[in-house]
């Protein structure tokens, strides 16, 4: 018997090793991953400029707390405000701690309480952030949540320009909605979602747990689109499998966040934030992203074409690397049935597989994973 809560519907696989795209269970079945560790691992298992940079922190210290001064988070700070084009940064353990900071701060920040997002939305599990969540699924036996929360149609302009009012102290949207099934935002969702926003005196969330850190071919999801945020938060993909979350705002707001306003004793780890400046060096460059492109533009169209002919699949979707095949019934046999031919995938939703690749995922890589796909899904043959 576990001593572990059952919190997880965990598959029959226990890891051994990992390197790369790569993972080989104590079995000794080999496996390519096409999860990332729920996007996470954006430079694949074990990269080795990460494993130095940790390697070498630990030499040095792991722990003092954050009364100490931290050129380290300076550096990483500096990366994730200039790429986003804001201009403060706290420093979380996780994506649900950085979306607590932003809905702290934005409540904080304008005097008012209320918090609109999107139904099928996912931002957490605290109280705050499941709060916040779109998805009544997520909060089934927890109590009255938290106040002052209201949810609206994704891409629905209508919907988001009645519940938007003078109490609203921020629209929290995700740019593709992960756990919901990826779906993409409108333009013109955006556009009614900064007028509104400054109409009332709202600010603007952006979550881009998921969506950050090069994951659609941009250093943030929200830069494909023509919408400046006022907050974004970022967490995943960050750390490279290192616990990290971050809140990142505009400068004029840090009068709200003042010494003693908000706090995390192991937010900002100095082993985390060693594993982010390596990630961020790495996947920042413009030579990186590029390619990040041209792969995602790839898998894209040959994942089209190796499924156009699927009786199985309704549409195939998604921005970069991360992208949803919607299919007529419940993916969980799929699944299950590509774990048996060596592929590891994610659902989102009962209707959809998720793909996550590394963003070092070769175009061999690539193929191998559209053909083991293309046999799961039972491609009808032409003649």
């Amino acid at each position: 018997m576990s001593s572990l809560f059952p919190t997880y519907a965990r598959w029959n696989i226990e890891p051994e090793t990992a390197n790369g795209m790569k993972l080989i269970s104590t079995t000794g079945k080999e496996y390519l991953d096409f999860t990332s560790g729920i996007g996470v691992l954006n430079l694949g298992h074990s990269h080795e400029k990460v494993k130095k940079a940790v390697t070498e922190q630990l030499n040095k210290y792991w722990h003092v707390s954050n009364m100490f001064q931290s050129s380290l988070q300076e550096r990483t700070a500096k990366m994730l405000a200039d790429a986003s084009g804001l201009g403060q940064v706290f420093f979380a353990n996780s994506g649900a701690e950085a979306n607590e900071a932003a809905i702290k701060l934005a409540r904080k920040a304008t005097g008012k309480s209320k918090i609109v997002t999107c139904l099928q939305s996912f931002h957490g599990r605290t109280f705050a952030t499941m709060a916040a969540t779109g998805q009544e699924k997520i909060k089934i036996g927890f109590g009255p949540m938290l106040a002052s929360f209201e949810y609206v149609p994704f891409n629905d302009n209508d919907a988001l320009e009645t519940a938007v009012d003078e109490d609203t102290a921020a629209v929290m949207i995700e740019v593709v909605q992960g756990e919901g099934g990826i779906h993409v935002v409108q333009q013109s969702y955006l556009d009614a979602i900064q007028a509104q926003c400054k109409k009332y005196g709202s600010l603007l969330i952006i979550d881009e747990i998921q969506t950050g850190i090069g994951r659609t071919g941009k250093p943030f999801a929200f830069q494909h689109f023509n919408i400046q945020p006022d907050i974004i938060t970022s967490a995943k993909g960050l750390g490279n499998g290192l616990p990290i979350g971050a809140m990142i705002g505009k400068e004029t707001l840090s009068e709200f966040f003042s010494a003693g306003s908000h706090g995390s004793t192991f937010g900002g780890n100095p082993v985390s934030v060693a594993a982010a400046e390596a990630v961020l060096k790495e996947i920042f460059q413009l030579g990186f992203l590029k390619e990040v492109v041209e792969k995602a533009e790839y898998l894209e169209c040959e994942l089209t074409k190796a499924l156009k002919d699927s009786e199985e699949v309704k549409e195939i979707r998604g921005l970069g690397m991360m992208v949803g095949i919607e299919c007529k019934q419940d993916v969980q046999s799929f699944l299950m049935k590509l774990q048996e031919d060596g592929l590891l995938v994610l659902s989102a939703g009962p209707n959809v597989l998720r793909l996550l690749p590394p963003l070092t995922a070769t175009k061999s890589e690539i193929d191998t994973a559209i053909k083991k796909i293309k046999k799961v899904l039972a491609i009808k043959q032409t003649i």
